[in-house]
């Protein structure tokens, strides 16, 4: 799940504006901004989730907080663990990410 402020969000509706033609590129932004929900912070300076986003992102007590850029992303731990246990030393994992990141213009 990531967390985007206003700013950044608006940075990244404007970058998927130029993905028209690309039905990948175009499903990835009707998920990621279509699903966008804006989040409020509660007096003790708290992001207070709803439920749907708990359930979606399967956080539940303990949450991992991942600065990548201008964004935050949301884990659970055990998960976060599972999803980075590729080894970027093995030629075909490094391969397939750089194939990847150069797909999306990266």
């Amino acid at each position: 799940m990531t967390v985007a402020l206003p700013p950044a969000l608006a940075e990244v509706v404007s970058d998927f504006k130029e993905v028209d033609g690309h039905d990948k590129l175009k499903l990835l932004r009707r998920h990621y901004v279509g699903g966008a929900i804006e989040c409020e912070i509660d007096k003790l300076g708290r992001l207070l989730l709803p439920s749907e986003l708990r359930e979606w992102g399967a956080l539940e007590r303990g949450v991992l907080w991942v600065g990548v850029g201008k964004r935050i992303e949301l884990w659970d731990p055990a998960r976060f663990r599972a999803e980075n246990a590729v080894d970027i030393n093995k030629p075909d994992s490094f391969a397939e990410m750089k194939a990847r990141m150069t797909e999306l213009g990266l």
